[in-house]
């Protein structure tokens, strides 16, 4: 994870300079203990690897992975807080029983599930998840695409290495940007460049 870090901290530095100020430090033993008692599973290892050397960033810049905040994980436990409050309260259910998603191959159908550890945010309530419970088919950990207000649930990555490891050389490859428009780092395609 050291490496990927590098990478990305390389370009970010090329890039948008201001966002390596934006990045807190690594999170303690104690952080992860109280993030995994709080969700009541085990956080996987090369998340908790990654987020010992940065604590996800402030929560007042821009957007670091598609223009979307990455959570320290004060701020999972806020989302993943919310959620489950939302949850509780059966605001996804109706008279006709609970809500279900439109889930790729791996994911359960849930409209949301406390196993899905938000670890973006795009300040409208959508995600990247850790998914700490997937069907049979699914692998523990894999990150998927969680959108409010919408059935999709798609799978994104087997595992969170993977998915940074993806985002690390996109970046490096300038396939990622810098938008102001957007506050934050995106796909050159998304800007039609």
């Amino acid at each position: 994870m050291k490496s990927i870090w590098e990478s990305i901290k390389s370009n970010l530095a090329k890039i948008a300079p201001e966002l390596l100020k934006a990045l807190h430090q690594g999170v303690t033993d104690t952080e992860v203990a109280s993030l995994q008692a709080l969700i009541k599973a085990e956080l996987p290892r090369d998340f908790i690897d990654f987020y010992k050397i940065h604590n996800g960033q402030s929560d007042e810049a821009a957007g670091l992975i598609d223009c979307e905040e990455l959570l320290s994980f004060e701020r999972i436990a806020d989302e993943w807080l919310v959620w489950k409050s939302l949850l509780d309260s059966k605001t996804f259910e109706d008279s006709q029983g609970p809500h279900i998603s439109n889930p790729d191959r791996g994911i359960k159908n849930d409209w949301w599930n406390p196993l899905w550890i938000p670890i973006t945010y795009d300040g409208s309530g959508n995600h990247y998840c850790l998914d700490l419970d997937p069907t049979e088919e699914g692998v523990y950990g894999q990150i998927i695409r969680m959108w409010h207000d919408d059935t999709e649930r798609s799978l994104i990555a087997y595992s969170f290495k993977e998915w940074v490891t993806a985002y690390s050389q996109k970046l490096s490859s300038g396939e990622l940007v810098y938008s102001e428009d957007y506050f934050g780092i995106i796909s050159r395609d998304e800007l039609g460049e």
